[in-house]
């Protein structure tokens, strides 16, 4: 299973995803965490499970309905964000399903870890 891990290195509140990877791949080493950029080319996968931060999280949740959170409008490019590339490619029927862990910047770990557990 390929587990995409979205993140800013550089943004304190956009880095816990990226900062959590080296304990999460010793925790699941039979999943491959694969670091992406979500504004450029999505993984050419059906059916996608990302890591990414949700700003104003208050805890860490599951989410399997792009169209429940995301309802971003796109006025240009600079608007075009991972919500949006993926309704764009689950239009374009080459996305079946997606989940998105999604992580405060001030998330657990072990909340993190609990969540990938269920993951089937």
């Amino acid at each position: 299973m390929n587990i995409y891990v979205c993140g800013n290195p550089l943004v304190k509140e956009d880095c816990l995803p990226l900062r959590i990877l080296p304990e999460l791949k010793r925790k699941f080493p039979e999943i491959n965490f694969v670091e992406f950029e979500p504004t450029e080319d999505l993984p050419k996968e059906e059916n996608l499970i990302i890591i990414d931060t949700v700003i104003n999280a208050k805890d860490v949740a599951l989410f399997d309905d792009i169209d429940k959170f995301t309802e971003t409008k796109a006025l240009s490019l600079h608007d075009f964000d991972l919500g949006l590339n993926l309704k764009l490619a689950k239009k374009l029927k080459k996305l079946k399903s997606v989940r998105i862990i999604g992580v405060p910047p001030n998330g657990s770990v072990d909340k993190v870890c609990s969540v990938i557990s269920g993951l089937e």
